[in-house]
Order: structure tokens, then C-alpha cells, then sequence
């Protein structure tokens, strides 16, 4: 992610980036300031007095390729957070994104969200989660049950719940009990994706994230901290579809918007990058299935994973 030495004008570009004639939302605002105390800990960088950088001046500050990524997608993260999303603020990430030579999906959904709406972002949102939904699921499930099944598979809801036949606190029988406790139905009875949720869920367990609309992004955050890749990328905004623009509704899904808004939402978001960043090495790609008989406790201990998080697990 963004290194120490670019953290400040990377601030400052950002603080361009959300000002459309108006210093940025509260929201904006607001989640800028959580990533700045609470990812980056940089008590000494007070948004009210930092000076913003127009974008010839944040592509001079911010020359290596990489870190201008990381710079852009911190601007769509922002550009996201504005409601609604005009006109306006998307042409002026544009300039930035511009001047630093990049682009990108999360551009490209932000453009095609407000030039053609809802039904066509939605399109494009979708393309991209198609495009890395291998490397989001279960390897051991995922040349079975990559797609959505036509009907309940029993034998795969089967091997699932006899994970909790195994002792207690094993990853296998915490992943049963955070279906049960969520009041969730097990990949196998329900058909939708099983390869997806048994990965996803599994982090979730280790993570230690619930199922609240900021649980999910914080836990998205968190996978995108262990591994800066694409397709971590693609997850996060995968959430801000579906928490902060509320474009993945489903007759079993309703979209929320602004999430990042809700009281202590931006902090937990932020620190879940930092956490995820803090372990050491990716478990989010990893065999899950094996790992069942190992205590929780240990595969924690295995990736390095920090105290914190949301609920129980």
C-alpha cells in the first residue's frame, strides 16, 4: 500500500481529489480522517490545515507507478462515498487519474455509474467480480461449484456441517457455528455460489468479522491488507457495491447505502486494512477445508493475525 514517505502528499491529493467545490462530504471527509489516525497513524496530519495538491502537483509529488495506484484507488474509494455520485466528482478523479497516468475498474464503474446508471455500473461491476472469481473461491470446491448450483447439493451441505462434529473451537466447527449464530444457510443447502462462501466465510471465521454492512467492507479491507492484488482490489469494491452504492440487489440481497457514514464504520474499515496488512502471509486463498481440525486459535497464530476485529470470531 501507500509507503511512509507518500503518505502526506498522498493525503493532500486526496483532499483534491473529494473537494468538488465544497472542502469534500462529511463522508469523504470523515473516512479520509479515519485512514489518516487509524491505518496510516498519522495523528500530526490535521485535514482542516493540510493544503489539497491539484493533480499536476500530486502526479509531481507522487512519481512511482505503484504508489500512484495505490493513491488512485484510495481517490475511487472516496469518490464512492459521495452521494450521489455526480458529475462533477468523477471528472475531477478523472484529472487526477489523468495526471498520474492511470486507470482502472473502479474508474471505470464510478464513470459508467453516473454517465449510464445504475442498471449499467451493475454490468460493469459484475464483469469484473466474473473476471477473478477463481481466485475468490474455495480451491478445493472450485472446479465443482464455481457457478451457482441449479439445486441444493446435500452431499456438499453434509460435508460441511460434519465439521462441527469436530472439537470445539477447531476452525471447522467455529465456521458451523458462525452460520449458525448469523442465521445463515450452509453453502450446499443454499445454491448460490458454494465455492465464493465456504472461502469467504471461512475468513470471515479467522478475520473475526460479522455480517454487518461494515463488517463485510472492513473484511474486504482486511484481505486487500494481506495481499495487494487485483483481484483483493476487486473484492473491496465488490463490498462498496453492495454496502456504500447499494448496485448488488437481489431478491435475496437488498443494498445498502453508506455504510462508511454509520457511527464507528470508517474506523472499523480502516483498521481492517491494517490489520490485514499486519499478518504475515495470505490465508484468504488458502485450502480452508484442510485447516478444519486445527484450533482457531492456532491458524491465527500460523498467519499472524492481530487481535481485533468485530465479533467472536
Amino acid at each position: 500500500m501507500i509507503d511512509e514517505e507518500h503518505v502526506e502528499p498522498a493525503v493532500r491529493a486526496l483532499l483534491g481529489a473529494i473537494d468538488a467545490g465544497d472542502d469534500g462530504t462529511a463522508e469523504q471527509r470523515g473516512v479520509l480522517q479515519a485512514f489518516v489516525a487509524t491505518y496510516w497513524d498519522r495523528p500530526d496530519l490535521d485535514l482542516a490545515t493540510l493544503a489539497p495538491l491539484d493533480p499536476d502537483a500530486a502526479a509531481a509529488a507522487i512519481p512511482d507507478a505503484p504508489q500512484r495506484q495505490r493513491v488512485r484507488e484510495f481517490m475511487v474509494l472516496l469518490e464512492l462515498c459521495r452521494h450521489p455520485l455526480t458529475a462533477e466528482q468523477v471528472a475531477l478523479v478523472d484529472r487526477y487519474a489523468t495526471a498520474m497516468e492511470q486507470d482502472g475498474v473502479g474508474l471505470q464503474m464510478a464513470r459508467t455509474l453516473v454517465r449510464d446508471g445504475t442498471a449499467r455500473a451493475l454490468a460493469d461491476y459484475t464483469r469484473f467480480k466474473d473476471e477473478v472469481r477463481v481466485e475468490w473461491s474455495e480451491p478445493s470446491l472450485v472446479d465443482r461449484y464455481l457457478d451457482p448450483l441449479d439445486e441444493p447439493d446435500p452431499e456438499l451441505a453434509a460435508r460441511l456441517r460434519a465439521m462441527q462434529d469436530l472439537p470445539e473451537g477447531t476452525l471447522g466447527w467455529e465456521y458451523v457455528e458462525f452460520y449458525r449464530s448469523q442465521g445463515l444457510t450452509l453453502p450446499g443447502d443454499d445454491p448460490f455460489i458454494p465455492a465464493f462462501f465456504v472461502a469467504h466465510d471461512m475468513n470471515h471465521v479467522i478475520a473475526g468479522y460479522g455480517t454487518t454492512g461494515q463488517e463485510e467492507t472492513a473484511l474486504s479491507a482486511f484481505i486487500l491488507g494481506l495481499a495487494d492484488t487485483h483481484a483483493h482490489w476487486v473484492l473491496l469494491l465488490a463490498s462498496m457495491s453492495a454496502y456504500e452504492l447499494a448496485l448488488a440487489t437481489s431478491d435475496a440481497f437488498v443494498g445498502k447505502t453508506g455504510v462508511l457514514a454509520r457511527d464507528g464504520a470508517a474506523t472499523l474499515v480502516a483498521d481492517g486494512l491494517k490489520r490485514g496488512a499486519a499478518c504475515t502471509s495470505d490465508f484468504s486463498d488458502i485450502d480452508h477445508l484442510t485447516l478444519a481440525p486445527v484450533p482457531l486459535v492456532e491458524v491465527r497464530e500460523q498467519f499472524g493475525v492481530p487481535q481485533g476485529g468485530a465479533t467472536r470470531w
